[in-house]
């Protein structure tokens, strides 16, 4: 009995790594393909050569790309989309979420209720952009960053890490003449760092792979994302672009090729910071584990 359930043991685990080594193989050929055919040659691409290496390899897409110059605008207005977005957003989630953690705040069960609401209700995208409009706000990135302050779940679960943090500690500040503020930013905020550090990070990439709202929102060209961009020159490659720039000619660049380069000129960024932020996405699933 012992031998055939450590065979069976070992029997599931082997084939628990074959099935996660399959899902990693779907998940990164796809990418490695892109990458090849970014950096291949058009008669390789045209004759379906391409598969996980480039054939004849040259930088002709990528410097087409920059000579080009709007995946570069777009990815400034990415950044400051993204970088400004998500201090709005931790900002104004933290001054939400510490005082309905409060017991003693008056009304903060009619408060909970309210913002629950809003979480699983909305007034519709009609109505939404009505207001937006007459707001004057469109074709500005406060018509984005304004609407998405904050996330109800983002801070249901703040609310719940700020609820764990052991109320003495503030009895004994306050005891020293510390005000809420004080409290806020000299205790709480320092303690709540891991769950400050997910929630910036879930923000982040959320607001770097913004696409309906900037469609919706934002008119100006100048001002586009990279992902509505990226969109673009996916659906539509202009002849323009196959022939500009400098020592690079119509055949040594096909529609395929430059799709690839600008998906992968896209995705690098957020793609190169994730090993080192992995940790922080698994603290925000445990984080999200909490029930408030």
């Amino acid at each position: 009995m012992r031998t055939n359930y450590f065979n069976s043991a070992s029997l599931f685990r082997w084939l628990n790594y074959i099935f996660l080594a399959l899902c990693a193989a779907a998940t990164v050929f796809p990418f490695l393909n892109i990458i090849a055919v970014s950096f291949s040659d058009s008669r390789a691409i045209s004759a379906g050569e391409v598969f996980l290496w480039p054939i004849e390899f040259n930088w002709d897409a990528y410097r087409n790309l920059i000579d080009d110059g709007q995946l570069i605008v777009a990815m400034k207005n990415t950044v400051l989309m993204t970088v400004v977005g998500t201090l709005l957003n931790m900002v104004f989630t933290i001054l939400a979420a510490y005082p309905l953690s409060k017991s003693r705040l008056r009304g903060r069960s009619i408060m909970l209720q309210a913002v629950l609401f809003t979480m699983l209700f909305g007034g519709g995208m009609i109505p939404h952009f009505l207001l937006i409009n007459s707001l004057g706000l469109v074709n500005t990135y406060w018509a984005i960053w304004l609407p998405a302050l904050i996330s109800v779940y983002n801070m249901f679960v703040m609310k719940s890490f700020f609820e764990g943090i052991p109320a003495e500690l503030e009895e004994s500040a306050s005891i020293d003449g510390a005000n809420e503020w004080v409290l806020l930013l000299k205790i709480i905020i320092p303690l709540s760092m891991p769950v400050i550090a997910a929630l910036t990070l879930f923000y982040a990439v959320g607001w770097w792979n913004s696409y309906m709202n900037v469609l919706i929102y934002i008119r100006s060209t100048d001002k586009m994302s990279l992902m509505v961009k990226l969109y673009q020159m996916i659906d539509l490659v202009s002849p323009e672009m196959l022939r500009s720039g400098e020592g690079v000619t119509e055949q040594t660049l096909t529609p395929e090729g430059i799709r690839a380069a600008a998906i992968v000129f896209s995705i690098i960024p957020i793609l190169s910071v994730y090993p080192f932020l992995q940790k922080y996405f698994v603290k925000g699933v445990l984080l999200g584990s909490v029930k408030g």
